[in-house]
């Protein structure tokens, strides 16, 4: 109850002060210009941005009900909290264009707002019936806890704002070199080519705390043995990439229509981009489970550093086009897929030293 409670605390503490330094930074941010849009649209585009960022930024601390979940190894109730948020979200925006006229900043709010309240919700109810033991007060915030918490909690917090970067800097670096139109081409092939890595993270995330049990118990005939059977489901939906990339043009045409056409050059990245992605997912979910993750924490770093640069030198430098921001992705990307597969085997073996048993 006192470590959830300061954690609570903590990232509240940390995400409130991020909002309240945004809101006076923001309204000296030029929006139009940094996402290419004509000035007459931005009349609300600072006010809707704030909002958005502000939501983002609350939902940090909301969910922090995720990793209380997979402790309990309950992951079947986190895996309904995104797609419940989603499926509302989509019945707004269709109340929205059927009743309202055409808003980019209440749609911007619906997408932004929505799963936070589902989350919210499922707090509230498990936090008052299954987790009431452990439920956040504030009596009980003890920040003596605080290092405890933030040196693991630091490393997988910088690896996510790292991933998040990742694929934000991709619409702001297209936007920014081919305007807002080329944004929606990139995000209909991200998300269709990318429904692999979402089944397979549905399927790992469920073996993240038995991974962290069967490791401190180094049960490791047990983890060989779940890594081969993740392997096995990864070689499926690697076929399934590959076949959903000589179904795209038709598949996407019946999904938004003849109006968005993804080029080839997009689709071979995206593909190669995303089996990468799976290919990795069973050595890096075992490595989280162990906490093994300092050598992730320097990848993630890294990442920060060159993915913008890198993503302007294959669009602009050597025009790529809009497929350059998934190749410097797979740059960024590929090193750690690699490194995952051989700290695994070290960490297996026991022969993992220095920066790989850390």
């Amino acid at each position: 109850k006192t470590l959830v409670s300061t954690a609570y605390g903590l990232i509240s503490i940390i995400f409130i002060s991020l909002i309240l330094l945004f809101g006076v930074l923001n309204p000296f941010l030029d929006w139009s210009a940094i996402l290419n849009v004509p000035k007459e649209v931005s009349l609300d585009l600072g006010e809707m941005v704030f909002y958005v960022f502000s939501f983002f930024c609350l939902r940090f601390i909301l969910s922090l009900i995720t990793p209380i979940l997979y402790a309990r190894q309950e992951p079947a109730i986190n895996n309904s909290i995104g797609p419940i948020g989603s499926t509302l979200s989509l019945a707004a925006i269709f109340l929205l264009a059927k009743f309202t006229q055409g808003s980019l900043f209440w749609a911007a709010i619906v997408f932004s707002a929505i799963p936070l309240v589902v989350m919210l919700v499922f707090s509230i109810v498990l936090f008052n019936k299954r987790y009431k033991e452990i439920a956040p007060v504030f009596k009980s915030i003890d920040f003596s806890y605080a290092k405890h918490l933030l040196g693991l909690g630091v490393n997988f917090f910088v690896i996510h704002i790292a991933m998040l970067i990742l694929f934000s800097t991709a619409n702001l670096v297209i936007t920014q070199l081919y305007g807002p139109e080329e944004v929606t081409v990139y995000n209909i092939a991200y998300k269709y080519f990318t429904i692999a890595i979402l089944v397979n993270s549905i399927i790992t995330l469920t073996y993240w705390s038995p991974f962290t049990e069967a490791f401190v118990k180094k049960d490791f005939g047990w983890i060989r043995s779940s890594v081969k059977r993740l392997n096995f489901v990864s070689v499926i939906l690697i076929v399934g990439v590959i076949a959903s990339y000589f179904l795209a043009d038709v598949l996407i045409e019946l999904w938004v229509g003849k109006s968005i056409t993804v080029s080839a050059s997009m689709k071979v990245t995206m593909c190669l981009f995303v089996i990468i992605q799976v290919a990795s997912a069973p050595f890096n979910i075992f490595i989280n489970g162990a906490s093994k993750v300092r050598l992730q924490f320097y990848m993630a770093i890294l990442s920060i550093v060159i993915t913008i640069p890198l993503s302007i030198l294959f669009c602009k430098t050597l025009n790529f086009g809009s497929s350059g921001v998934i190749v410097a992705m797979i740059t960024s990307t590929l090193p750690g897929a690699i490194l995952w597969r051989i700290q695994y085997q070290k960490l297996i073996n026991g022969t993992a030293r220095g920066i790989w048993n850390k």
